[in-house]
């Protein structure tokens, strides 16, 4: 008999068993190779889930918050996250994955070839299995993207500063952002663990007029205790949705005074061929530094005068709310920025590329000055319920949930400050 059909059926099996073959273009895309008809795929791994939607099972949405009817109160004090940031996935299995840099100085972190990694550190992430109170990560942490080749390449791998990734799944791409000395890199999975290369998006960066120009909407004004140095930005702490097929990458556009800038283009296509939103930017911070010697709630209206960034959006309704990190920037004698605050702001209609509002009583959460990992919030919605991840404090970060404001909740009297007395 034969042993040629017996050969056959065995590589038919594995290849029904593998399932999916994943690799990369040149142009950063992902190319499926399925090689079966019909079925789901198999993995050994938990799969993303699209972020659900706000309000369900009777939970407030940020929506309610604008208007008064909800406040945010804290659930798990110390989450094991680290304080500066979070962006947070919510898996098939109850998992919640949270992506953030680290380096070998803040976490013991080594890159894929197992040599340690230098501050500030790459995207790693941190896991939790007991619906998202608590997470840890691996021991020890090790980037999650593969370098070209060992050893890793600190400029071709941005091993030393995948700073502030967010990222979002639409049901079939994970798309995540974050910031390399200063400019916007994006990367593209299918399940969160295997991802392209990098791709910059396009004009993005912090340069000086001599390179190129810029609109004055990116130009670099004088701040009162920052010394002067590039001119241009469009870039740093990023931020990213995807709607339809598009996706809109979010990121600080100038300084001193900063604004909220954005870029869209369609999801399966180059970010080369990116352009600015409708209407760029969005909005824009306070137009002053204020009081030199004020460092305090007093300052809270100027408390994003130097630069706006790291949005993270959820859509309400018709509308959409995104969080963003503002920041005053230092005070005398202060060695860096040492003024951060919290803002909500959302779309003044349907469409996401503009124009947007700022939330009135902004800052939220804490007063002038804040501090580090404040404006770096982690929005995730799960089963109906808002959670924020943030750091409220200048050691650890907190898991927040957005709740009804009982009927004899006081409307002035309770602090600002999320401290357990107020709640």
């Amino acid at each position: 008999m034969s042993k040629i059909p017996c050969l056959l059926g065995s590589v038919l099996a594995a290849v029904f068993f593998l399932g999916r073959f994943p690799t990369w273009h040149d142009s950063g895309m992902l190319a499926l190779h399925d090689e079966r008809p019909t079925g789901p795929v198999p993995t050994r791994t938990p799969w993303p889930q699209i972020q659900g939607q706000p309000g369900g099972g009777g939970h407030p949405t940020l929506a309610d918050f604008w208007e008064g009817r909800a406040r945010f109160v804290v659930q798990v004090w110390d989450t094991g996250l680290p304080r500066g940031e979070s962006d947070t996935i919510v898996m098939d299995n109850g998992e919640l994955w949270s992506y953030l840099h680290a380096s070998v100085r803040s976490a013991g972190t080594i890159d894929r070839c197992g040599d340690p990694v230098a501050f500030p550190g790459c995207t790693v992430i941190y896991r939790s299995y007991d619906g998202g109170y608590t997470f840890q990560p691996e021991d020890p942490p090790v980037c999650l993207f593969d370098c070209a080749k060992c050893p890793c390449d600190a400029q071709a791998d941005h091993t030393v500063q995948q700073q502030y990734p967010r990222v979002t799944y639409n049901g079939e791409t994970m798309v995540l952002v974050y910031e390399y000395l200063g400019r916007v890199m994006l990367r593209r999975s299918i399940d969160g663990l295997l991802w392209s290369r990098p791709q910059q998006v396009d004009r993005t960066g912090i340069w000086k007029l001599w390179l190129r120009d810029c609109p004055p909407a990116e130009r670099i004004g004088q701040h009162p205790f920052v010394r002067y140095d590039y001119e241009c930005l469009a870039g740093g702490p990023p931020g990213v949705y995807v709607q339809g097929e598009y996706v809109y990458v979010f990121l600080a556009v100038g300084q001193s005074p900063g604004g909220m800038g954005c870029y869209y283009g369609k999801l399966k296509a180059s970010v080369t061929r990116f352009v600015q939103c409708r209407h760029n930017p969005l909005f824009s911070g306070a137009q002053q530094y204020g009081p030199l010697l004020e460092k305090g709630p007093t300052t809270d209206r100027l408390f994003d005068f130097r630069m706006i960034s790291s949005a993270d959006v959820v859509q309400v309704g018709d509308r959409y709310y995104m969080l963003y990190e503002g920041i005053r920037g230092p005070g005398p004698g202060d060695p860096g920025d040492s003024q951060f605050g919290l803002g909500l702001a959302r779309s003044t209609g349907h469409q996401i590329d503009g124009p947007w509002e700022k939330y009135p009583g902004n800052p939220i959460l804490v007063h002038l000055p804040g501090n580090i990992g404040l404006g770096h919030a982690d929005l995730v919605v799960l089963n109906g319920e808002t959670l924020v991840y943030t750091a409220l404090s200048k050691k650890v970060r907190s898991r927040l949930a957005l709740v009804w404001k009982p009927a004899d909740w006081p409307s002035c009297g309770c602090p600002r400050h999320l401290t357990m007395r107020c709640l």
